[in-house]
C-alpha cells in the first residue's frame, strides 16, 4: 500500500512547469513503471479533481484541486497580509522586482513577487520551481541547508539553466561557502540572462532557514559598486519578514522528506 502511494505521488512530480502534460505511455515510459498501473493512477487521480484529461489530445494536465490546496497553503502563510505590503515597499524603495522563494524539499519554489514599478523589470510566475543550485534566491537557500542535503542536491546532477549557471561541484561548494560567509547571495544571469538577483536568507524560529527574499532586473541597473547600499535596504525588510514569521511561529521547511 505504501509503494503505491510513494509511486502515485511520485508520478505527480512529473508534471512540471516544463512538462505540463503527459500521456499514458510516455509517462509509463518516463518513469520506468508498468503502463497498466500508471493509467490506474492517473485515472484515480483524475476522479479527485486532481489530475484532469484532455479530451482532444487524451494527455493529462494538473487539475483545479492542486490549485486549490495551493490557495490554502498561501492563506496559512498570511503571505498577503502580512508579508507582500513589506515586499511593496522595498520595490517601491528600490525600483526592483522582489520576490519570495520558498524551500520545498530540494528546489525552491516561487510564492509571491512585488513587481517592479518600471517598464522594464524582472518577472516570475508564482508557482515557478527553480534548483537550489542556480541564481542567488536559490542559492542563498542552499548555503544555508545542512551539508548533507548540499550534497544530495549535487549528487543528483547539476544542469545549465544558462551559459552562466555554476554547474562545476568544487566551484558550487565555494560560492555556497562565501554565501553563508557574507549572509547574502549575489549573481547575475545564473538564472535568467542579463538578469541580477540579490538575495536573503530567511529563518525559522529554530533557526531553520526556510526561504529567501530577492531584489531582481535588468544587470545594467545593479552594478555590484551599488550592491551594499541596497542591502541595508534588504535586510531592514529581511528582519520585519522574519519578525511576522516567528510571530505566526513558523517552523517548518516545507517539504522536507524524512531521510532526505
Amino acid at each position: 500500500m505504501l509503494k503505491t502511494l510513494d509511486n502515485a505521488l511520485e508520478l505527480l512530480e512529473y508534471f512540471t512547469r516544463e512538462n505540463p502534460t503527459w500521456g499514458v505511455r510516455e509517462l509509463a515510459k518516463e518513469m520506468d513503471m508498468s503502463h497498466s498501473i500508471v493509467h490506474r493512477i492517473l485515472t484515480t487521480f483524475e476522479s479527485h479533481g486532481f489530475l484532469i484529461q484532455n479530451q482532444d489530445t487524451k494527455k493529462y494536465e494538473l487539475g483545479t484541486k492542486l490549485w486549490e490546496y495551493g490557495s490554502i497553503i498561501r492563506d496559512n502563510l498570511r503571505i498577503s497580509d502580512v508579508i507582500f505590503p513589506i515586499m511593496q515597499r522595498l520595490s517601491a524603495e528600490t525600483g526592483e522586482s522582489v520576490f519570495l522563494t520558498w524551500l520545498d524539499y530540494h528546489e525552491g519554489i516561487c510564492v509571491e513577487i512585488a513587481e517592479s514599478p518600471q517598464k522594464l523589470k524582472y518577472a516570475v510566475s508564482i508557482g515557478n520551481r527553480t534548483p537550489l543550485y542556480a541564481g542567488a534566491s536559490n542559492k542563498a537557500i542552499m548555503a544555508f541547508l545542512p551539508a548533507e542535503d548540499q550534497e544530495a542536491i549535487i549528487a543528483k546532477g547539476l544542469k545549465p539553466v544558462t551559459g552562466k549557471t555554476v554547474i562545476d561541484p568544487a566551484k558550487l561548494r565555494d560560492d555556497l561557502t562565501v554565501i553563508r560567509r557574507n549572509g547574502w547571495a549575489y549573481s547575475v544571469g545564473e538564472y535568467s540572462d542579463s538578469i541580477f538577483g540579490i538575495a536573503l536568507p530567511l529563518f525559522s524560529n529554530k533557526g531553520e532557514v526556510v526561504a529567501s527574499i530577492t531584489l531582481a532586473g535588468p544587470e545594467y541597473r545593479m552594478p555590484k559598486s551599488k550592491v551594499p547600499d541596497v542591502l541595508d535596504t534588504m535586510r531592514a525588510k529581511r528582519d520585519e519578514i522574519e519578525a511576522c514569521l516567528h510571530k505566526m511561529s513558523f517552523s517548518y521547511t516545507s517539504g522536507r522528506r524524512a531521510g532526505g
